[in-house]
This record gives structure tokens, sequence and C-alpha cells, in this order.
């Protein structure tokens, strides 16, 4: 003997089954959008690099997570990874590293990077353990002076990069967010690490 829910199933169209199914489809469909687009769009958003001026952190082709909410908790700092868009053209998204912070004074001499601020009146020669090789030189020398909304930003790849030693400082309505997690190459997926 049927049970009455049996009954009921077998006296249901094979059409209205069909509609049946394609509208719980598109509504898991739209839930899934509902929670992925705000996230897509508002949250972290995808990054492929382009070119080799992130080597040996970031390689061509690296597919990177980009987390937009902390900026607007607070401001970048020092030695995170970022991605921005290209002041002289909007339309190309850059990744580079943050080394000096609005009001701060850059300084690159001998190859080496100074920081002066008003924690350190005579200048800090910035550690980058980031870099391939602590022999690796920043040329050519300079000084800029960062307004309040201004960033010095630079490859890690230094004799590869165009960043801002040959355009200027980076203003931070350009700033889309910070590099947190490599999704591929697979090898090395995971958590990246700011310093």
């Amino acid at each position: 003997m049927n049970s009455p829910e049996t009954q009921e199933e077998a006296k249901v169209p094979p059409t209205k089954n069909w509609l049946l199914e394609i509208r719980e489809a598109i509504k898991v469909l739209l839930v899934s959008l509902a929670i992925v687009l705000p996230i897509r769009y508002f949250i972290a958003q995808p990054f492929i690099v382009r070119g080799a001026s992130m080597e040996p952190n970031f390689f061509d082709r690296e597919y990177l997570v980009v987390d937009e909410i902390s900026y607007l908790l607070r401001e970048p700092q020092r030695g995170e990874a970022v991605v921005f868009r290209y002041p002289k053209d909007p339309r190309q998204f850059f990744i580079k590293r943050v080394i000096g912070l609005p009001g701060e004074r850059v300084e690159i001499k001998s190859g080496k990077i100074k920081i002066f601020n008003s924690t350190h009146l005579t200048g800090l020669t910035l550690e980058e353990s980031y870099l391939q090789s602590s022999e690796l030189a920043t040329n050519p020398d300079l000084v800029s002076t960062l307004g309040s909304k201004d960033y010095f930003v630079l490859g890690d790849n230094r004799n590869f990069s165009s960043d801002s030693r040959f355009w200027g400082s980076l203003d931070r309505r350009f700033f889309i967010g910070r590099v947190i997690f490599r999704a591929w190459p697979l090898s090395q997926l995971g958590v990246i690490a700011n310093y």
C-alpha cells in the first residue's frame, strides 16, 4: 500500500516536477549570488600577477586574493604588498610593496633606503627581509617627501619594476587593497606574510 506522500508524488505531472526543479535551481543560484557577489565586489577581489616586478615573492600568472575591507578600517602599513590602480592609467592594476607612509621622507642613497619621520628624525635604514638578496641595491639615488595622503611603493624585483622611483608617490585613493592569499599555483597556496 502506498503512503499518502507517494500517492501525491505520483499525481504530479512530469512537466510540473521539472518546473519545480528549475525553480529550486534558480533559488539556489540567487542565494549563491547574494552571498558571493558582495564578497567579490566589496570584501575580496581576485588579482592575477602580470610581469616580474615582484619576484621572488610573486610570480607572473599567480592568482592572488586581495582584501578590500581592511583599508576601510585602517591605513596601509609599511611592508604590505598592495594592489592599486596605476595613477598614470587607472585602467591598469599594479602590485607593489608599501615603503614610505604619509608625511615621511624617503631617501634612496648608495643602494639603501632610509625613512625619516617624527619617530626617526635622523633616519631609519629599512631592513627588507622580503628581498631576494640583502646585497640587492635600490637605484637611483633620490629623495621623496610624501604628502598627507601619499605612499611610496616599490617592486621587490627592483631592477625590473616601474614604481614610485619613476612615476612618483601614490595617492591613497588609488589603493584597492592588500594581498592576503595566494590561490594559484596550488604548490604555493596559502596566506601571504606581511613584513
